[in-house]
Order: C-alpha cells, then sequence, then structure tokens
C-alpha cells in the first residue's frame, strides 16, 4: 500500500487514542477531588505533567486551575495535544484516505470532532463528567467500527500499531506520575487516601474491576505490576507492546522473534524487556528511571516506523520531493 496512507491510517489511530486518554485523565481527576479528604487541595498540574506540555501550560497560563487546565487540554486549538487539536488531526487524516476507510468510520471520527468544536466552554465547565464520557464514548465507537468494519489487512494493522504505540506510551505516563507527582505528602502513604490515588490510577485506564478480580485489595507495587507487566489487561504496557509487534510483523510479513528491520529489532528487544521483567527488579532500580528510559525507547520505536515505512527514499540515487511522496510504497 501507498506510505503516504500507511501514515496517515497509523496517524489517525494514534491521534483518537490520544484524545481518549485526555479524556480520562481530566474525568477521573474529577472524580478524584470529590473523595479528597477535608482540608486536601485538588491538584491539576499532575494532569498537565502526564502530556507532557507543564513547560508550555505554564508560559500561556500560569497557574494551573480547573478551568485553565480544562481549557488547555480540551480546548485550546495553540496545544498540539488538546482534545481538539487531536481529533482536527484525526479527522485530516482521514480526510486524506476516504477511499482507504469506510463510510461508517469517517462519520464517527467527523461527529467525534464537531462534538468538541462545537461545544460550548462553559457547558463543558458545568457538566465536565457528561462531556468527557461522550469523547470516551465516541472514541471506542470508532474503534468498534475499525475493527468490525474494516478489512483485516495491512491498512488496519497500521491503524493497530499507531493505536497500541500510543496507549502504551500514555499508560506508563500516568503511572509515572502517580508514582512520582500525585502524591503530595509521604504522611499519605499507606493510607486510605493513598488507596483512593491509586484506585483513581487503575480507573483512569478502566482496569479497576479487572484488577481486583486479579489481586484483590489495593497494593501499589500490584498496580504497578497490573498496568505495566499484565499479558491480558488490554491497557497494560506489555500487553501493548505484544499486539503492537504481531501487528508490525504481520505489515512485513516476518516471524515472530526473527526482524527484517530495525522497527522489529527495537520493538522486539522492548517487548522482551517486558516480558522478562519482574515488579521488584523495576522499583529496585527505580520506577521513574524506568519509565523515563521507556518512553525514550518507544519514541525511537515510532522513529524507526516512520524510517522503515513512512519516509522518503532515493529513487534511482536522486532525492524523492514532496511532491513524489505517495508513490512510495511499504
Amino acid at each position: 500500500m501507498l506510505s503516504r496512507v500507511a501514515e496517515s491510517i497509523y496517524w489517525m489511530s494514534r491521534y483518537i487514542e490520544r484524545a481518549e486518554n485526555v479524556a480520562r485523565f481530566v474525568d477521573v481527576n474529577l472524580h478524584l477531588i470529590l473523595d479528597l479528604p477535608v482540608g486536601v487541595q485538588a491538584q491539576w498540574e499532575p494532569l498537565v505533567a502526564t502530556t507532557g506540555d507543564d513547560e508550555v501550560f505554564a508560559e500561556q497560563y500560569g497557574e494551573a486551575s480547573r478551568e485553565e487546565v480544562i481549557r488547555f487540554l480540551a480546548f485550546d486549538a495553540e496545544n498540539p495535544n488538546s482534545i481538539v487539536s487531536c481529533l482536527r488531526a484525526g479527522r485530516e487524516n482521514a480526510r486524506s484516505i476516504r477511499e482507504n476507510i469506510s463510510s461508517e468510520m469517517w462519520e464517527q471520527l467527523n461527529d467525534a470532532y464537531l462534538l468538541v468544536a462545537n461545544t460550548s466552554e462553559q457547558w463543558a465547565m458545568d457538566e465536565p463528567h457528561e462531556f468527557f464520557r461522550e469523547i470516551k464514548l465516541a472514541s471506542h465507537l470508532f474503534m468498534g467500527l475499525t475493527d468490525n468494519i474494516m478489512s483485516h489487512s495491512e491498512a488496519w494493522h497500521f491503524s493497530q500499531l499507531g493505536r497500541l504505540i500510543e496507549r502504551a506510551d500514555k499508560t506508563s505516563r500516568i503511572v509515572d506520575v502517580k508514582y512520582f507527582i500525585l502524591l503530595p505528602s509521604i504522611w499519605d502513604v499507606n493510607t486510605p487516601f493513598d488507596d483512593i490515588q491509586w484506585g483513581a490510577l487503575l480507573h483512569s485506564a478502566s482496569g479497576f474491576e479487572m484488577y481486583r478480580r486479579t489481586y484483590g485489595l489495593i497494593s501499589p507495587n500490584e498496580v504497578v505490576a497490573f498496568l505495566l507487566l499484565d499479558r491480558e489487561f488490554p491497557r497494560s504496557v506489555l500487553y501493548c507492546l505484544a499486539r503492537a509487534e504481531e501487528s508490525l510483523h504481520a505489515i512485513s510479513g516476518t516471524p515472530l522473534e526473527t526482524f527484517s528491520n530495525p522497527a522489529e529489532q527495537r520493538l522486539g528487544q522492548l517487548r522482551a524487556e517486558f516480558a522478562y521483567a519482574q515488579v521488584k527488579q523495576v522499583l529496585a532500580t527505580g520506577l521513574h528511571e524506568f519509565l523515563d528510559a521507556f518512553q525514550t525507547k518507544l519514541n525511537l520505536v515510532g522513529a524507526d516506523i516512520h524510517k522503515t515505512f513512512f519516509a522518503l527514499r532515493p529513487v534511482n540515487g536522486e532525492p524523492m520531493d514532496e511532491e513524489t511522496t505517495d508513490v512510495g510504497e511499504v
């Protein structure tokens, strides 16, 4: 298939997954505030830190407040990681490949964008739970249409690849933020308030009930193990890496446990690192350091995917220009 088509499908899915994750972070924090002990101030800075845009936010808005953070993460068109920006970028990618996706997929993505673009900021501030619920449901519907209508060929695997890499990145970030930033005081460790926060972390990944079925009582170490190393939970980092690796090999036709390009090699190494990791070892060496290194490695996987499948290549020794991008095939 054409490289530009593959790239648009890949980024379409990444942007939709990113928009859903932002909605998850904000909605869970709003619920968490309802459970805060008397006298404990609500925290909004960690939400911006989760997206990695804390410096940009500080320059534009200054101190983090409920209204400013929601506006920045949901409606700020200048913020490339806001919900409206992600859905707009996802829609533009879909627009360029209309013939490669179903009409139902296009209509759903277009409706999701218009939902945010036409929503009154004041209504979102007054009814935030309903607003973010609509965003999450719109993303789920789009993914359901993708899985049940789109042929499970190369295009579908590129969609899977983008969605799973984005999900793995965001799951690692919310664990990192909780462990390093979210807890306001060391005196809150192992208290009911600490349990509430770890429960909120599980809710942000829609994993609270699945965790309780597997582990029972909330334990920070087991929450970390569940979100990073669980082989069956669809939003755990290891699960995402394993399924992304399967899609990458389905695209190239290379058998698993082998590699034919740098992207397969790097993703396979990263998946193996998580597959054979133990949470005690991860915590002993430093969770923040482990996750920071993981995010760097995942970015390199993304760079290798771009170089392998999307980047311009010389033709007869001559560099390709922008006008000939669409003749490259993957």
